[in-house]
């Protein structure tokens, strides 16, 4: 689970051997899969309690809807270092024992040119305007992004927006009266009821397989979404960012991951709940990133933490087998403000049964921060209500926004060989222009090259970019930067990111 997430829960997930979590993206070469030719529609007639349960129907409503998305990344040269340890000792044998040789220890460099890469999956059409939901994993790190629509129609797209955390992504077309899918609220679904998955397995465009609903609100041990539909409909490579919808064609959830042995369909298929990605597409139009809202505990299953507490000898009696144990308030919290504490049962949440966590992960995940909801809770077995205003990883109630390095009031630029070879440096970004902002308010001079940015090496600018993101939504918006004068000297900076 990634840092932002930690902070809400700790889902306890049981060990798995041999088992494999594989992202359902396939990527292939120029030589294959590129022409490989489009399939029929696959329709399926299934019996479910005696009763005829035709599928056709669901089929002829979604498979327009669905779309196969190539992702390319473009060939890059690239500067690598490698250690030569007899390099120092060859040229200057003696110079450990003068102090010489204490230059890049060894340190070379070489470009290297990295191969073109294509990688493939699916998309689904959510507005006639030309916005589409696929996997956060599929579009990631691409140069250009071509979209094939059901009747064959090719369009380059962009990315409007992304959140790694979730796996989903909203990119969009430049086209009018698509044929949108229906949404369907996947709290609604059901264990059980037959649903098609929809996408562009392995290659083979426009297929479906059948299958059921085998559970909801499914922890799972992936750093992202812990609320997911399962499902036993045949999921493989390339089905990412495809269709899970019901009989009425309608989306109940964006196929993301399939549970094998061997990274193909034996197992278990998953797919993001609709509920999760209208909220995640909302925000990202309005926001331009995803708002996400903390309930401040971390926790398990109540029935995972007493058989926990059975095998090392202790009974335990919290008066139910059923919903959230709290193993421990995070501080400044949403729910220590509240007056939850360690021990205590969460049971219901704005009159919602929680039995387990993926159930409350599905609920706060629809929230955004300010937003407040009822908890129904034990403690030492009596019942008892609060009501929580949820925060944001700030642990305040505000909109975070993604800071650009426009924030920062500079331009910047990779040191050049001569400047590394002078300043005895491997790499760096040299502040090129300082026309206000925060790096003004901090002193730091134009010339200054930053070296390391809270800890981080700063080899490029994507690198300065990430940093200054990740930073802009923590706790403490604060970049520490370490780096160098141009005379040689060291030098270090505290520039803040709030906004006073």
């Amino acid at each position: 689970m990634n840092a932002n997430m930690k902070k809400i829960v700790n889902v306890a997930t049981p060990a798995v051997c041999v088992v494999a979590l594989a992202l359902s993206v396939v990527a292939f070469n120029k030589t294959n899969a590129a022409n490989t030719p489009a399939p029929s529609p696959v329709v399926a007639s299934v019996t479910a309690a005696g009763q005829p349960v035709d599928l056709t129907y669901a089929a002829e409503k979604a498979l327009p809807s669905v779309v196969y998305i190539v992702n390319k990344i473009n060939s890059k040269t690239q500067t690598v270092e490698y250690s030569d340890p007899f390099e120092d000792f060859f040229s200057d044998p003696f110079g450990g024992f003068f102090g010489r040789g204490q230059g890049n220890g060894g340190t070379r460099k070489r470009q290297i040119q990295t191969q073109p890469r294509k990688a493939a999956g699916s998309g689904v059409i959510i507005s006639a305007d030309g916005y589409i939901v696929t996997n956060n994993h599929v579009v990631d790190g691409a140069d250009e992004l071509t979209v094939t629509l059901n009747d064959n129609k090719e369009y380059s797209a962009r990315i409007i927006g992304a959140d790694a955390t979730t796996d989903l992504a909203l990119i969009k077309i430049d086209s009018k009266n698509l044929p949108a899918i229906q949404i369907a609220n996947s709290d609604d679904v059901k264990v059980g009821e037959w649903v098609l998955a929809v996408g562009n397995p392995l290659g083979l465009n426009n297929t479906v397989t059948a299958g059921i609903v085998s559970a909801k609100a499914r922890s799972m041990n992936t750093g992202g979404v812990t609320s997911m539909i399962q499902t036993d409909a045949a999921i493989n490579s390339g089905n990412s960012g495809g269709a899970l919808v019901n009989t009425n064609g309608a989306l109940i959830g964006i196929n993301a991951m399939i549970y094998s042995q061997t990274g193909s369909n034996i197992g278990y298929g998953f797919a993001i709940p609709t509920t999760i990605m209208n909220k995640v597409v909302d925000d990202i139009k309005k926001y331009g990133n995803v708002q996400r809202a903390m309930i401040g505990i971390k926790g398990s299953d109540v029935n995972a933490y007493v058989d926990s507490e059975k095998e090392k000898g202790n009974e335990v009696d919290l008066g139910t087998m059923e919903g959230i144990y709290i193993a421990e308030i995070v501080e400044d919290g949403a729910a220590e403000d509240a007056g939850l504490k360690k021990g205590d049962v969460i049971t219901h949440i704005d009159g919602q049964k929680v039995t387990q966590f993926g159930e409350l992960q599905n609920i706060i995940a629809q929230k955004r921060p300010g937003d407040k909801i009822t908890i129904n809770y034990l403690r030492n077995k009596s019942k008892k209500t609060a009501t929580l205003t949820l925060k944001n990883e700030k642990g305040n109630t505000k909109v975070v926004k993604d800071a650009d390095l426009d924030v920062l009031g500079g331009q910047f630029r990779p040191v050049t060989d001569s400047q590394k070879e002078q300043l005895n440096i491997n790499y760096g970004l040299q502040v090129s222009k300082i026309s206000g902002g925060k790096l003004k308010n901090a002193g730091v001079p134009q010339g200054f090259i930053i070296q390391r940015v809270n800890e981080q090496p700063m080899k490029t600018i994507d690198d300065l970019q990430k940093i200054v993101k990740e930073t802009s939504k923590s706790k403490e918006p604060v970049l520490w930067v370490q780096g160098i004068y141009p005379t040689g000297r060291k030098g270090y900076f505290t520039v803040p990111l709030e906004e006073e």
